[in-house]
């Protein structure tokens, strides 16, 4: 009987023809990923991790580190994947419940780096990994992220170490052993949110799906079975409500035509988004200010809820985890930026006063099994009596509410402010453009 594993590596390595709806959704997601590592390269996550493995980083390395500097491909990884990460700005993808883009863009653009690999070739690996990482996921969520797994760093790297491995053109059944290994290597708690931590996971996982790559194409192998098969990956990772793989389809539409990656419009946690565009939504519509609000109840999901345990944060990655932070900014604000995650913008006395408007409350576990994906919900109270109402069940950047040409734009010059207007532009640009690069050259100054 074929696994479930050796199900994803032998569509992985076969799959060739991709649509051009699934390859434009793919050069997005690439260049907003881009975007997020270049806005994170300066992070304290960031600079621990480069600091820790410094004495791994030359002038000759064989792919490039964001910041400066070379590596071998799997520190690469690990260091561009924790900048990918760095500021939560980078996308969400609902089938993993994952950031799935901040593991699989670094870990294929540090193994691209060494081999003549073309944009068309890099989309391809990424539509890939991005099924593989999906087909992980459904097997275990959403209780294996409910429980508390880092879904980023568990599902992520066994499905990117599908990509790598489609990257260097390994065959099925090296791209099995590879995804093999990548079991023997995911880890990631939730209960590390709102630290640097959570940012290391992405690069840990990055690091990992190019070692797990390289170590089924030496040939080392577990068991096949690993995902479902005894004291496995579902037994031990999935939670009490698991499914498992049976029936497992891929590509049945493709997981980016059916679902699509969510990019972020706001900078922090996605747990807080689907809220925040509601503030601004009814700000919006009925024109109310900061100083009209009596109290704001929302109700949101019990990972959603788990995931923002900073109601009063004292630093800046725990206001990206903070609901009644973000709550706060969206009541004095039209847009949410990297700017207000400072220590000096959280220490605001306008910010401060507003944080205890904010109630926060979970659905219940019997809700969730019950209803499936169920949508946040929004109550404003205003000190004249109104109560204004509201209900979002897909936050902006989703294939329900969309971002355009000029969102994208926009968010990638927010996140590119270090190299100019002009380098900017142009880098954007080449990045729209990936399916017809003949290499990946022209991604040099994203790494200086």
């Amino acid at each position: 009987m074929t696994s479930a594993i050796e199900a994803i590596a032998a569509w992985s390595h076969s799959a060739s023809t991709f649509p051009p709806r699934a390859r434009k959704r793919a050069i997005e997601a690439i260049a907003d990923t881009v975007g997020c590592m270049i806005a994170g390269v300066d992070d304290f996550s960031t600079q621990a991790v480069r600091r820790a493995v410094a004495g791994q980083i030359s002038t000759s390395g064989e792919s490039p580190v964001i910041g400066g500097g070379r590596a071998s491909a799997a520190t690469a990884a690990l260091i561009n994947g924790t900048a990918a990460h760095a500021l939560d700005y980078d996308d969400n993808f609902h089938p993993a419940i994952s950031h799935a883009s901040a593991v699989l863009v670094p870990a294929l653009l540090a193994a691209a780096a060494p081999l003549n690999i073309s944009g068309a070739a890099l989309v391809d690996a990424y539509i890939v990994g991005l099924e593989a990482q999906a087909a992980v996921g459904v097997g275990v969520n959403p209780s294996h992220y409910t429980v508390g797994w880092h879904s980023t760093s568990t599902c992520g790297a066994i499905g990117t170490a599908a990509g790598v491995a489609r990257l260097l053109g390994l065959d099925a059944a090296a791209t099995a052993r590879a995804m093999s290994m990548a079991v023997s290597s995911a880890a990631g708690v939730k209960g590390q949110f709102g630290t640097p931590a959570k940012p290391f996971h992405a690069g840990m996982a990055a690091r990992n799906a190019v070692e797990a790559a390289a170590f089924g194409g030496a040939g080392l192998t577990g068991r096949l079975d690993i995902l479902e098969g005894a004291q496995g990956f579902r037994d031990l990772f999935g939670g009490p409500d698991a499914t498992g793989w049976d029936g497992l389809k891929l590509a049945q539409p493709l997981a980016i035509e059916g679902h699509g990656v969510i990019p972020k419009r706001h900078p922090c946690c996605g747990s807080t988004h689907y809220v925040v565009d509601m503030v601004l939504d009814l700000r919006a519509q009925h024109g109310f200010t900061a100083d009209d609000v009596a109290a704001l109840d929302c109700l949101v999901g019990i990972a959603n809820a788990r995931n923002l345990s900073y109601a009063n944060p004292q630093d800046e990655m725990q206001a990206r985890f903070s609901m009644h932070y973000c709550v706060a900014l969206a009541l004095v604000q039209d847009r949410i930026g990297l700017a207000d995650f400072t220590l000096a913008n959280i220490a605001r006395p306008d910010i401060r006063k507003l944080l205890s408007l904010t109630t926060m409350t979970a659905r219940s576990r019997e809700e969730e099994l019950a209803g499936g994906r169920l949508p946040h919900e929004v109550v404003i109270r205003l000190r004249d009596g109104t109560e204004l109402t509201a209900a979002r069940q897909h936050a902006k950047g989703s294939i329900a509410d969309p971002f355009d040409d000029n969102d994208r734009a926009t968010k990638f010059a927010d996140c590119c402010a270090r190299l100019g207007p002009d380098t900017t532009a142009e880098l954007y640009g080449a990045l729209t453009r990936l399916d017809e690069q003949p290499d990946l050259s022209f991604l040099a100054p994203m790494f200086a």
